[in-house]
Formats: C-alpha cells, sequence, structure tokens
C-alpha cells in the first residue's frame, strides 16, 4: 500500500542528520552533564552553546536570550506566566485572540481565575484577528499581548509585526507563538517586534520533548513555574536535555538553510491540492486565508461528512491527516478555531487539515486527489 504522510503540522519525522547528531550525544563520551566542570561537563556545555547560538541566529536573536525548554506548550507557559506574575504591579489585563493554540488559551484561561483581566479578541473568516481591535483592547492596565504568528489548524499567517509594533508603542511585552511558523516562513524577534518568542522541535524534523523560549535583553520577566537550579541563567532550573537541544539546533540549521527553495516547492503542492479539491469536490470550503497562510498547509470544511470518518477512511487508503476536531472525553466537539471564524457546528464537524513536508512529492498530491473523491462520494451515500 502507498503510504503517505500529510499531517506534518502534529509532527514531523526526524531528519537523519537530527537523529545523527542526537545519537553522538548518546553515546562515547559525549553523556555529561553541562553544569560539570570536568571534560565530560565541558563537552556537553559546549554542544548546548553551539545550539542556543543556531536557534538564536534562526530568530535574528543573541544567544543569551534563548532558553531551552521541554517543547512549544512549555514555552507558552512560561512566557504567559512569567510575564503576567512579573508585571502584576503594573496592571492586570492581557490580550489574546480567540484562534491560539490551547498551550496559550487555556494559560490565558487559569490566569483568568488568578484575578487577570482577560480579552479574546474575534477573528474574521479567514481567522485573521484585526490590529485595529487589538489597538481598541488596549487600556492603561495592559500588560501582555500574545498572539501566535500563524495558525496550526487553519494555516492563516497573523499581522503579528503590526501587532507587535503597537505593543512596543504602548510598552506592552508581546509574545508570539511561531512553533507553526518557523521554518516555513521567516521569523525574526526584531521584525516581529517581539519580547517573547515560542518555538518547538518536532514540528521541523527535530526531537519531540525539545523547544525554545526566546525572552528579549531587557524584557520585564522571570520564569514562575519551576523551581531548583541555576540552569538556563536561573531561568529553567533543571539539567538541560542535551541530545534533545543538540538535535533542536540542528534541525534549526538545516530549516534555515533549505526553508526559501523548500517553501516554494510546498507552495506549489500546496496549491495543486486546493485547486484540486475545490475544483472536483462540491460542497466544500477552503479554510484559512486564501493568500496569507503557511506554504505547506491546507483546510476544508466539506458538507455532509463527518471528519473522523474520513480520516479513518483516508488512513485505510495509506493517508496520514488530521482534522480540525477533537475527540473530548468521548464526545467529538468541533475545532474552537473553526467556530471562532463563523463556520457553522455541523459544517466544522467535516474539517480536514493536510499539511506538506519535505518528502511529500507531486506524486502524493495526485494519489491523494485521486483518492479522495470516491471517498466522499461513498461517506456522503452512507450519511
Amino acid at each position: 500500500m502507498r503510504r503517505v504522510y500529510f499531517d506534518h503540522s502534529a509532527t514531523t519525522p526526524v531528519h537523519p542528520e537530527v537523529a545523527e547528531e542526537i545519537y553522538r550525544f548518546l553515546t562515547g563520551d559525549n553523556f555529561g552533564n553541562p553544569s560539570s566542570v570536568h571534560y565530560y561537563g565541558l563537552l556537553a556545555k559546549k554542544a548546548v552553546t553551539g545550539a542556543r547560538e543556531k536557534v538564536a541566529a534562526a530568530i535574528g536573536a543573541e544567544p543569551g536570550e534563548i532558553v531551552f525548554t521541554s517543547g512549544g506548550t512549555e514555552a507558552d507557559n512560561m512566557a504567559v506566566h512569567g510575564a503576567a506574575h512579573t508585571n502584576r504591579d503594573r496592571g492586570n489585563h492581557i490580550i489574546t485572540s480567540a484562534v491560539e493554540h490551547h498551550a496559550v488559551l487555556n494559560t490565558v484561561k487559569a490566569l483568568g481565575r488568578q484575578g487577570f483581566e482577560i480579552t479574546v479578541l474575534p477573528v474574521d473568516g479567514h481567522g485573521m484577528v484585526s490590529v485595529e481591535d487589538v489597538r481598541k483592547a488596549v487600556t492603561g492596565r495592559t500588560i501582555l499581548i500574545t498572539v501566535m504568528h500563524a495558525n496550526n489548524e487553519v494555516g492563516t499567517i497573523m499581522p503579528a509585526a503590526e501587532i507587535g509594533k503597537l505593543a512596543k508603542e504602548r510598552g506592552i511585552i508581546f509574545h508570539v507563538d511561531a512553533v507553526q511558523s518557523l521554518g516555513k516562513i521567516p521569523v525574526d524577534v526584531n521584525e516581529l517586534n517581539a519580547d517573547l518568542l515560542s518555538i518547538s522541535g518536532h514540528k521541523i524534523y527535530g526531537p519531540k520533548g525539545i523547544g525554545a523560549l526566546y525572552v528579549r535583553k531587557g524584557t520585564r520577566w522571570k520564569q514562575t513555574l519551576f523551581h531548583g537550579g541555576a540552569q538556563e541563567r536561573l531561568r529553567r532550573a533543571g539539567t538541560e536535555n542535551v541530545p534533545g537541544i543538540v538535535g533542536l539546533g540542528k534541525a534549526v540549521e538545516l530549516a534555515m538553510k533549505n526553508m526559501e527553495e523548500e517553501s516554494k516547492r510546498l507552495g506549489v503542492l500546496r496549491d495543486r491540492l486546493i485547486a484540486g479539491i475545490t475544483g472536483k469536490i462540491k460542497g466544500v470550503r477552503l479554510t484559512g486565508h486564501p493568500a496569507s497562510r503557511l506554504p505547506n498547509h491546507a483546510s476544508f470544511c466539506f458538507d455532509a461528512v463527518e471528519g473522523e470518518s474520513l480520516l479513518y477512511a483516508l488512513n485505510k487508503k495509506g493517508i496520514a491527516a488530521s482534522t480540525g476536531s477533537a475527540c473530548t472525553s468521548g464526545s467529538l466537539e468541533p475545532s474552537h478555531v473553526l467556530l471562532a471564524m463563523g463556520v457553522p457546528h455541523e459544517l466544522a464537524y467535516g474539517s480536514l487539515r493536510l499539511t506538506l513536508g519535505k518528502d511529500n512529492t507531486e506524486e502524493d498530491v495526485n494519489y491523494f486527489l485521486e483518492v479522495i473523491v470516491p471517498l466522499l462520494a461513498k461517506i456522503r451515500a452512507a450519511n
């Protein structure tokens, strides 16, 4: 059976060169603790320093502004909690959007239960937040704005740089979740006017369980989640995950090296998918912004189709994809992103996300387009 992986926004396979780097730090003399001052510790410390430099270079930062974490979720939590609690003497108001990843939305909601005032801004039909809405929401008590760079479910690229400029003018800390955008489109902390920025390794062919938080020098921020040793310059306690950090550094390095060319290639495949699906299938809606979207991202909603059923049917044909719906406590709930975009409940249940990666080819796209039409007809006929 032909196997096609169209779920790269969920996770990516580890790049062979990344795997080699990780293996080096699981074997031989490369097992040391970076906090140790002997030969083995110094080897590990040098490797961590090198990875920190690579991550910093990729986003226009300084090495000392990078804090390694266990992934994007931890980076988001550290950013939001740290900014909120450190600046509570200045105000208690936080602004975010209705389509953020749950790592941000649930963190903000938790802060709301602790007495912070939360404004969750609406988005338009393409899933994009308005800069003007952000401007209107700002008050004299606003201490943090947190908005993603690109949406994980529908691929829409947010006007983050403009929001960051507004935040900078008002003296408000600006956090950007760049987990989905890094390696696909340029991510520069200075162009984005970001004070805090989150990334994750396993979205860019690195290992799971590793990420990083950028903290701009001079930002009034202190992590409030961990208590322990002095690792990461007192910003994240716990012995560093050296193999993971090295893997992240290599993954970032490779992503930056190939980004421009690979993004163009994936954009062509994405557009072929979109044209094929919208041209061959009735009762389909492209979700996300038609132009300002990630180059590897195509997402849809289908009339009279339940997304999970479609996923199971595609899996039987060897195709891995995802849906905007999620199973929670045994009941299927439509995506909060799609609902925020104004997609009706019944249509939101029929969502499909296709996210391409480095190993995908035109043949993969052609195979998918051959398979999807009869599958949808069969599912609709059974309903």
